[in-house]
């Protein structure tokens, strides 16, 4: 099946497909979008970021919207603000040259009054950040009685940052729901407890092997080097990128901020993002960074969720992650939409035992530099 039309999607939306140069589908597209079309299920699906997933299940969505019916029929939800506006968009422009179709986005660090004033205008589909949905659940702002569909996307990163009481809690509220659609880079033992107890035990699983769950096109790369030598090697490392762009990540707060300071001080244009900025810096660096007056990040794992931004070049592991699947996302954040990248790693000798454990489990090759 080499075009939508084959896989079953409406013209009207493959209208607004081409308009975005979205012309042949993706894998994941390929094997999910029939099956959902096809007859109502469950699905789990392994999908690591940029392989095309939100077309993969926001195609199908779209295409079983009753327009007419004025109430929520479906509901997604995402673990960051940044994901949850990134899907609403993404929507809205597959709909460019269908029928009127309305998808609100709600999360917080927004004024919620705003969200609720918006969510009185007829919606169909809520994107959503779990606290912010059950706040306005609470609030009887939002009505999920008559959804049909619910999405878990990135499920794996809204369980590491501690969602897994809210999703709960979701589930529960939503029990009329036809269908549940889980997407996951990852499966780890919370996930399949919530498959277990919120899934139909015939849902559909497509699964990707964990061999390829990292991206082929990205070569992993390492450099060994005492931890003194770090800021000098990843300096070096960064000048021979040129003007090319990427996110450089660090285990912790501190350690962002730290050599965010150092890189300045060597005159490196770079801003960071961590758990304690306000929101309005976070977005401020975001802005920059998205529209290339920026052109480095740093960030930590949990502040680098839902970020999505192409053509990055290079994601550099300045501290290697403590867990495997931090270091699929992270790596995620680069080679996205069939480019290629490049994930380095600057080890001391004492973390390449960490480097080799990562190498095994996720079926990947590192090549060492100099």
């Amino acid at each position: 099946m080499d075009n939508f039309k084959e896989l079953g999607i409406n013209t009207q939306f493959i209208e607004g497909l081409t308009a975005l140069n979205i012309i042949s589908p993706t894998e994941i597209q390929k094997e999910v979008i029939p099956l959902l079309l096809e007859k109502q299920t469950d699905l789990v699906a392994q999908a690591q970021t940029g392989t095309g997933k939100t077309a993969a299940y926001g195609l199908p969505i779209l295409q079983q919207i009753n327009p007419k019916e004025k109430f929520i029929q479906s509901l997604i939800l995402c673990p960051t603000r940044e994901l949850s506006q990134q899907v609403a968009k993404q929507l809205f422009r597959f709909t460019k040259y269908s029928d009127k179709i309305f998808t609100e986005a709600v999360y917080g660090g927004a004024p919620i009054d705003q969200q609720i004033y918006n969510l009185k205008r007829p919606t169909h589909i809520v994107v959503a950040t779990p606290g912010r949905l059950i706040d306005l659940v609470n609030r009887k702002a939002v009505y999920l009685r008559n959804i049909k569909t619910i999405v878990l996307d990135e499920a794996d990163e809204m369980l590491s940052m501690g969602f897994k009481k809210e999703l709960n809690k979701i589930l529960g509220f939503v029990k009329s729901v036809e269908q549940t659609w889980l997407f996951s880079a990852t499966i780890p033992h919370g996930i399949k407890e919530i498959i277990n107890e919120h899934m139909s035990e015939n849902a559909h699983w497509i699964e990707v092997s964990n061999k390829n769950v990292v991206n082929k096109n990205i070569e992993h790369q390492y450099v060994i080097c005492d931890e003194l030598e770090k800021l000098q090697v990843l300096i070096q490392f960064l000048k021979s990128q040129g003007n090319n762009r990427g996110i450089i990540f660090c285990k912790t707060k501190a350690a962002t901020q730290k050599l965010t300071k150092q890189l300045i001080a060597k005159n490196i244009a770079v801003d960071c993002i961590h758990g304690d900025l306000l929101q309005k810096e976070r977005d401020k660096a975001m802005r920059a960074f998205k529209n290339e007056s920026l052109q480095l990040l740093i960030a930590t794992d949990i502040a680098a969720r839902g970020i999505d931004i192409e053509a990055l070049s290079f994601v550099a592991h300045y501290q290697l992650p403590d867990k495997e699947e931090y270091y699929t996302h992270r790596s995620g954040r680069t080679a996205r939409a069939g480019k290629e990248g490049i994930s380095l790693s600057i080890v001391t000798s004492f973390e390449m035992k960490q480097l080799r454990y990562l190498e095994k489990n996720l079926g990947i090759n590192f090549n060492q530099v100099s």
